[in-house]
């Protein structure tokens, strides 16, 4: 973890609900896909923690969704403003454990670590097949990147507007050696139920402090009680335990 003052270089809309921030300063902390950072914002008592859509040597890129003040707040801010960040938060993806014909699922917002995770695979010359789901056509987000990169994903749609209509599970009959997912829920349950092969999953959960110290957002799992800021948010299929 690693405290610094981070520059809004970009804040661009995507969608009506939906913006690409980029912010610049050392990134040296953040090591795999699938870590976070945590934001201080002006006027705000708590941090809030993003995951890190991809990231370079100058500086990271996060997906921001409207859902609260804070994110509300911080999608109008201007470009050239100074925010303390934490960096490096989390646990992020095992790159190792990917194998020949990894599979990457995302929903919704969930899409945003996978991107990053998709760029290393890529440079270890692994072509990992991504499947992407998403309420309508008006909800896509990422793909142009994702073409970028050289992969093609396949995409669902509850509506049927765009790609496959149905949810991501209907497009996973392909084989595949181990699977990256992160997206809402009732989704990560389902890929995990679906899938004969062992996977990793980023979980969501409100958040205090965000490295572990405040213990509120605790879950537990199949090897007891424990954090998803400082054990998470990548955690391995075997050990989620799933409630009705």
């Amino acid at each position: 973890m690693k405290q610094g003052m981070f520059t809004i270089a970009e804040n661009s809309p995507l969608t009506e609900r939906f913006s690409l921030l980029r912010l610049e300063g050392d990134c040296a902390a953040i090591e795999r896909p699938g870590q976070f950072v945590a934001l201080m914002l002006p006027g705000l008592f708590l941090r809030r923690p993003f995951s890190v859509c991809d990231w370079d040597g100058k500086g990271f890129q996060l997906l921001i969704e409207q859902v609260g003040k804070g994110t509300e707040l911080l999608r109008s801010l201007p470009v050239g403003q100074e925010l303390d960040v934490l960096t490096g938060l989390g646990k992020g993806f095992d790159l190792s454990r990917a194998g020949e014909r990894p599979l990457l699922i995302g929903g919704g917002s969930g899409v945003s670590p996978l991107l990053a995770l998709a760029r290393r695979l890529a440079e270890r010359g692994v072509r990992p097949h991504v499947i992407l789901g998403f309420p309508s056509r008006e909800d896509l987000l990422l793909l142009d990147d994702f073409f970028r990169l050289g992969l093609a994903p396949t995409v669902t749609t509850d509506d049927g507007s765009f790609g496959i209509r149905g949810r991501v599970t209907e497009a996973m009959d392909i084989p595949h050696t181990f699977f990256y997912a992160c997206g809402p829920l009732p989704m990560l349950r389902a890929v995990c139920e679906k899938s004969p092969a062992p996977g990793e999953v980023s979980l969501d959960a409100r958040m205090g402090c965000g490295f572990g110290a405040c213990m509120g957002c605790t879950i537990q799992t199949a090897k007891g009680p424990r954090r998803v800021c400082k054990d998470g948010p990548v955690f391995e299929k075997e050990d989620l335990l799933w409630t009705d």
